[in-house]
């Protein structure tokens, strides 16, 4: 059995000026993209300049963190932020849904996309293959907050995670995330993406593939506390947001190939 180390969600401290692991571990899956975003607009078919992936970044910035945590107040805990409006804006406390961030992304690439006249799936395309790198630095960013910790287990690895309300053995279901949301997911979307594929394509590989492991996770991860079980005693909210984008993604690629072919 391991233990959480309990790491000091503060980073850096000077004077009143604090920095936390979390805000950080968001910095660098933006400043990573940004790079990986760079490279790949070198690529004969890249809808983007250099210069215009910078500028692609700020959008996608706001869209991440204003999308992700409104997402997290709609969709987890709308009770808290009516108790304490003022929570919304306490970022470096945790709370971003992806869902809500996807949704954010997706409207700053849209608006992005009219600005440069191009459509919002070329940028859809471009941009997937970069979105694991921010999705795994967020999950250690969760694992060192010790926050998002899985379900009771008595597996060799399962970790006490001193915020839980109890010391029993859980999943590092954070962990979990980084590995496939991140690692796996960035992997098979750049192998997939280093070739010209029809437009929509790659779009709806990330879709099918990050829906898929967010089910799994959602398995052995526990629950929010404000919501619990949706139905039948393991349904989450996470595996019910997450089963519209398989779909969603699975059309994509059907419609990428068939309109290619």
């Amino acid at each position: 059995m391991l233990r959480h180390p309990q790491f000091d969600p503060v980073a850096i401290s000077v004077g009143p000026l604090k920095v936390h692991w979390y805000g950080l571990t968001y910095l660098v899956g933006f400043l990573v993209g940004w790079w990986l975003g760079r490279l790949r607009t070198r690529k004969p078919w890249s809808p983007l300049n250099e210069e215009q992936m910078g500028d692609l970044l700020f959008y996608i910035a706001l869209g991440v963190i204003l999308g992700g945590r409104f997402g997290y107040v709609v969709f987890y805990n709308f009770d808290q932020f009516l108790a304490d409006p003022l929570w919304l804006f306490r970022v470096w406390e945790g709370g971003m849904a992806f869902h809500g961030g996807l949704l954010g992304v997706m409207v700053a690439m849209w608006w992005y996309a009219r600005k440069i006249g191009r459509t919002f799936f070329e940028l859809a395309d471009f941009v997937a293959p970069l979105v694991p790198v921010g999705l795994g630095a967020g999950r250690i960013g969760n694992f060192i907050n010790g926050e998002l910790w899985g379900r009771p287990t008595d597996v060799p690895w399962g970790m006490v995670f001193p915020q839980a309300p109890d010391l029993l053995a859980r999943h590092p279901s954070q962990l979990y995330q980084f590995a496939l949301e991140g690692v796996a997911l960035f992997i098979a979307l750049w192998w997939f993406s280093s070739r010209k594929r029809p437009t929509m394509a790659v779009s709806g590989l990330f879709l099918v593939l990050y829906g898929c492991f967010r089910i799994l996770v959602e398995f052995v991860r526990q629950p929010d506390a404000q919501l619990g079980y949706l139905a039948f005693d393991w349904l989450t909210m996470g595996q019910l947001l997450s089963l519209p984008m398989i779909l969603a993604g699975l059309g994509l690629i059907v419609f990428a190939y068939r309109r290619n072919t």
